[in-house]
């Protein structure tokens, strides 16, 4: 069987890592191309397609790569929308690996808005793609818990190794014609949008609440992190009440009286059993 894997971020290498090791390995990947990051703009590559290359595997970053001679296509967080004469080239389709339990959190940060609402559970859904966001018809769901502590970089992990299994499982099934697709309740849906560096910023003016801050952290770690601004610096917080200030190595916050007094002052109430609940 020919398949083509298009995806770009840590979620699609942990997929990718697993299919390489299967029956059901990929002979191309699609993803996305090379950008410039940090202060060097140095040229990096995307998590997918160091994985494609430490294995030899072809990599491509065009959609138009994705031909007839593919029988199946596997896509995870690739971030476009696949037009109808692409979904309709490989012969059983393209299946999808999407961190949620649809028809809920649709679109491109399910795990970071599932945090934020302070859902306790999430999952991973496989559907077959068709042309509107994450609404295809439900080939199997997989349940998992949203611990206190987790955060988008935890539940990026946790997603990807039972999206892995649980596609695994579901592929055999599904190309012998056994799995029954199911559509989604499309009355459930909810959708959630793209996350920028601003949502991560925060008014020590008018600062969120104590429990909002705290799932605000967790779903924006470790991009775009919580931050403000003091004293034109860039001040983060990140998981576990630890805290970073522009140039510096992170500390915990209680730490942070010691040698940054007059920044302690200004952000310590945030943690503090007074902090707005």
């Amino acid at each position: 069987m020919k398949i083509v894997f298009l995806g770009t971020p840590r979620l699609a290498q942990i997929v990718l890592e697993n299919l390489i090791e299967s029956d059901f390995k990929p002979q191309l990947i699609i993803t996305g191309e090379d950008k410039k990051v940090g202060r060097g703009q140095n040229k990096s590559s995307t998590p997918v397609k160091l994985t494609a290359q430490k294995n030899g595997m072809a990599v491509g970053h065009l959609l138009s790569e994705v031909s007839k001679n593919f029988d199946l296509a596997i896509l995870v967080a690739f971030g476009h929308i696949i037009p109808k004469d692409i979904l309709d080239k490989p012969r059983f389709g393209f299946i999808n690996v999407h961190p949620s339990l649809l028809p809920k959190y649709r679109g491109p940060s399910p795990i970071q808005s599932a945090i934020l609402k302070g859902e306790i559970k999430t999952g991973v859904t496989i559907i077959k793609l068709d042309q509107e966001v994450d609404h295809g018809p439900i080939l199997n769901q997989r349940e998992i818990e949203i611990e206190k502590e987790d955060t988008h970089e935890s539940l990026i992990e946790k997603t990807g190794a039972i999206g892995s299994n649980l596609l695994l499982v579901t592929l055999p099934d599904y190309l012998s014609g056994k799995t029954k697709p199911k559509e989604q309740n499309n009355e459930d849906a909810t959708f959630t949008e793209k996350i920028t560096k601003a949502d991560g910023q925060i008014d020590l003016q008018n600062p969120p609440s104590k429990q909002k801050l705290e799932r605000m952290i967790n779903a924006f770690y470790p991009w775009p992190t919580v931050w403000t601004k003091i004293d034109s610096k860039i001040i983060k917080f990140l998981p576990k009440q630890m805290i970073q200030i522009e140039g510096k190595r992170p500390i915990p916050i209680s730490d942070l009286n010691n040698g940054y007094p007059q920044i302690y002052s200004k952000v310590h109430y945030l943690f503090s059993k007074k902090a707005q609940p």
